[in-house]
């Protein structure tokens, strides 16, 4: 396993100075003559990008929480991806009923549908301020690397955002629901990437007259999107099984990703998490706050949140607690178990006159989605390593202090008890799924996940993907790193194919 550092700054300025498309991207993504010093991806990377080379496997990014933008089919309105105009907003009644998911007692969750889709990856947020349009960056960095490196996404071209050479059909977007459980979307993964083999095939055919059957991907996958991958390659889409128990890996989704890169993913879960699905969400004070009763009808949230082995949320006397256990939810009140939430419970349920009916309806939904998170949890745990062909590669901040573990007082508030190094938003030991947390610490990781390589940048959460440490590394494993595992020394190199009819 080999690990790499990355995000070293020295006080010299530099300038890229290639006039090529990729290096004027560079500048928009990076504004490369900022302070510090900075790799000349241009210069690194523009061969690689400008070969055509049918061989390349086509890309898909699969973004995490909040990354997905989200509409009511029937109406049109915005759920989430925008704050201005008729959205859907989280304090007024009708706008939480959209934001959140149906809840009914004894409904299984998959069963348990609205009119809400996803539309196209969230490559910014738009806010309007007193009239004012904001926007703010968010999935583009990732794209705009890919563009850097003749990936060419369909949705960026159209639009303006990254100006590429004809053709769009190597990048993809993978938007999904991300309210909804992590299984249940690694199945729409799937189909997703039979569809978009299909048209890739399709493509090489009648471009450059090839036919091509074993089309695999390489697959980007930010944050939580790392977990739904992780399924996918694990499981395919098969469901978790339905009497609770854990399933053996049957790496169904191997054929169809050759290299699978996870950005800043908890696999060990994150305890904002737990503090978000006890205390609601805020983004900032420009944006409506998201409540616990709406939040918690998510059960992808669930799935987020840390093992109790890891001893990462304590009780006042430092007894570790499980976040999974319904009854320490209840005990303390949390999220959709709080008694003081009945406001929210009866804008979600309108239909439901009796309080005590709603109260039972919202404890059937936590326990449903806790129940979900710990079979998930369990069946991510199981070590076991890749078929030959897939490779894994991780990128994780461990440069910003990052809660570690929460402290719980007598009357259910979370307070952070430690620290550690992490992105600000997961841990280090979190995105590695370091299992020495849960023992007597030595060296050498100790890890279910048999990752190819590790890679280190010193940024935060959201950062991390427009750091150029990242991009150059990423542009590194998708355009120059030997397809068969191993460098070949002296091997011809093959030959270029004639240009698209």
């Amino acid at each position: 396993m080999a690990v790499t550092a990355g995000g070293a700054r020295s006080t010299r300025r530099v300038c890229p100075t290639r006039s090529s498309w990729q290096a004027l991207a560079l500048a928009l993504v990076f504004a490369a003559c900022a302070a510090g010093s900075v790799p000349d991806l241009g210069g690194l990377y523009n061969r690689a990008a400008e070969f055509d080379d049918t061989t390349r496997n086509p890309v898909i990014v699969i973004p995490g929480v909040l990354g997905s933008k989200l509409v009511d089919r029937e109406t049109g309105r915005v759920v989430w991806g925008a704050f201005a105009g008729d959205y859907a907003n989280p304090s007024d009644p009708d706008g939480a009923r959209l934001v959140a998911l149906p809840m009914a007692r004894g409904v299984p969750l998959a069963s348990l549908r609205d009119g809400v889709m996803p539309e196209g990856v969230l490559d910014s947020v738009h806010v309007s301020l007193v009239g004012l349009p904001l926007e703010s960056q968010a999935y583009v960095y990732i794209l705009k690397t890919l563009g850097v490196g003749g990936y060419r996404d369909e949705s960026l071209g159209r639009s303006g955002s990254v100006v590429y050479r004809p053709g769009h059909f190597t990048c993809f977007q993978f938007p999904y629901d991300w309210r909804r459980d992590n299984a249940e979307n690694a199945r729409a993964l799937r189909a997703f990437m039979v569809e978009k083999r299909a048209y890739v095939q399709a493509e090489l055919l009648r471009r450059y007259g090839i036919h091509r059957e074993n089309v695999r991907f390489d697959v980007i996958a930010h944050s939580m999107g790392g977990l739904l991958l992780r399924y996918f390659l694990e499981y395919g889409d098969a469901d978790l099984p339905a009497d609770g128990s854990t399933p053996a890996p049957s790496w169904a989704g191997a054929p169809f990703v050759a290299r699978a890169v996870f950005v800043a993913t908890p696999n060990a879960g994150s305890v904002l998490a737990l503090r978000n699905l006890v205390d609601g969400v805020s983004f900032s004070w420009l944006l409506p706050r998201y409540p616990p009763a709406v939040i918690g009808t998510f059960p992808s949230l669930y799935q987020l949140l840390p093992r109790a082995r890891h001893r990462a949320v304590l009780d006042a006397q430092g007894a570790p607690l499980d976040p999974l256990d319904l009854a320490t939810w209840q005990r303390f009140g949390w999220g959709l178990a709080a008694r003081d939430s009945d406001p929210a419970l009866a804008a979600l349920l309108p239909d439901v006159s009796d309080p005590e009916e709603r109260r039972a309806i919202a404890l059937d939904q936590l326990a449903k989605s806790l129940a979900r998170a710990r079979q998930f949890q369990a069946a991510l745990d199981v070590p076991s390593s890749p078929p030959p062909g897939l490779t894994l590669h991780l990128f994780a901040g461990d440069a910003e202090p990052t809660p570690a573990a929460l402290s719980v007082d007598s009357a259910g508030e979370l307070s952070i008890a430690r620290t550690a190094p992490g992105d600000g938003t997961v841990l280090r030991t979190s995105a590695i799924m370091d299992e020495r947390e849960t023992g007597a610490w030595r060296p050498g990781v100790v890890s279910p996940i048999a990752w190819t390589d590790l890679t280190f940048v010193f940024a935060d959460h959201l950062a991390l993907t427009r750091d150029p440490a990242f991009t150059d590394n990423v542009l590194y494993r998708l355009l120059e790193s030997p397809r068969d595992g191993a460098v070949l020394a002296g091997a011809q190199a093959p030959e270029a194919v004639p240009p698209p009819r």
